[in-house]
């Protein structure tokens, strides 16, 4: 079991034995879970550095952000640990630059909920990845999900590199989307997954697009009357497993999300709910971390329609092996597939079943 895990040694435990000075490349959330994440095994953050561009003199956490010309001049040897998401190239091409310079390596912090994925994490729930490895479909989703567990490890950036494939293969190749499809879009933002959806199903039946946040909804009822989109129903609301109100972060961006801390009220109803009955054959998720709810809420539009799916999976440490569990719960008949697009750290992640 697990034999494909071939990184024993957590990035934390490494970077605490390592003896090198510790830097941080950016700042922000991410930066500060880093920090935590050190904090917690006694790991000494040296210094912080941003790209030259964004080097003002100002501070962070108490560190003057530095240019990484300024932390050469103070360390002959240390490691860089890359604090920030992009997938952008002139970025992606910059740290791989630095990464051929210095030793660098990507941190794997949940954008939401807690735990790190160490080892012990990966073994304590041994019995169900080795159950999902054993039920993707084909061997290109076998060797993503290995380099993902090893990446989430590890912090190496080559296994990343390993797993990206550009978003038209996908639907090409897994979802081959037709005419006539009744598309649902759960986390539409404002529009840009629809579409990404008509550039491979012009001659959709319908459109229904769910999205929570304020600012990005209106940015989605201008993009649906810009492209004067005809039989698309747009709705403010958040998916869960039922109807009920909940704390909600609202961020005006793609981060926006159900939160503990949030200062919002927003208004969630299942799928189920609120397409009474209405057909889904292709269906696309990303909400922030509630995929499990959101999954849930739509046992019975699943079991009725078995739509396409196309869920983010990468938002909770558990996503990349409880999700495919349950999409496998609710529907056996579905052969599931693993795809990841262009991101740093391992955003991005797609699972996707088809009957």
């Amino acid at each position: 079991m697990l034999e494909y895990l071939t990184e024993r040694e957590s990035l934390w435990d490494y970077l605490a034995r390592c003896g090198k000075p510790v830097v941080l490349y950016g700042m922000g959330d991410g930066a500060l879970k880093i920090m935590e994440a050190c904090s917690l095994y006694h790991i000494k953050i040296s210094a912080i550095f941003a790209s030259d561009e964004y080097v003002r003199g100002h501070s962070f956490q108490g560190y003057p952000v530095l240019r990484l010309s300024e932390v050469e001049a103070l360390y002959d040897d240390f490691v860089i640990l890359l604090a920030f998401a992009v997938n952008y190239e002139p970025m992606l091409t910059r740290i791989h630059q630095i990464a051929g310079r210095h030793e660098l390596l990507v941190p794997d912090v949940p954008v939401t909920g807690g735990g790190l994925f160490t080892p012990d994490y990966v073994h304590a729930n041994a019995r169900q990845i080795d159950q999902v490895y054993h039920l993707w479909e084909d061997d290109r989703s076998r060797q993503i999900y290995a380099d993902l567990l090893n990446f989430k490890v590890s912090g190496k950036l080559e296994y990343l590199d390993r797993t990206v494939s550009p978003a038209a293969e996908d639907f090409s190749e897994i979802l081959k989307l037709g005419c006539q499809e009744d598309y649902l879009d759960i986390g539409a933002y404002d529009g840009d997954t629809i579409l990404e959806f008509l550039q491979y199903s012009p001659d959709y039946r319908s459109i229904t697009a769910l999205e929570p946040d304020p600012k990005n909804f209106q940015k989605l009822l201008r993009t649906v009357e810009t492209r004067k989109l005809q039989r698309v129903r747009c709705l403010q609301v958040g998916s869960y497993s039922h109807k009920e109100v909940l704390p909600f972060s609202g961020k005006a961006g793609r981060n926006s999300a159900l939160s503990k801390q949030g200062n919002q009220r927003l208004e969630v109803d299942s799928v189920d709910h609120l397409m009474e009955g209405c057909p889904v054959s292709y269906l696309k998720m990303d909400v922030e971390g509630a995929e499990r709810e959101t999954l849930l809420g739509c046992r019975e539009t699943i079991r009725r329609y078995r739509p396409t799916l196309n869920i983010s999976a990468y938002h909770r440490n558990e996503d990349l092996f409880a999700l495919p569990l349950l999409v496998k719960e609710l529907c056996p008949d579905y052969r599931l597939f693993l795809r990841r697009h262009t991101y740093i750290p391992a955003w991005e992640i797609l699972l996707y079943a088809r009957l």
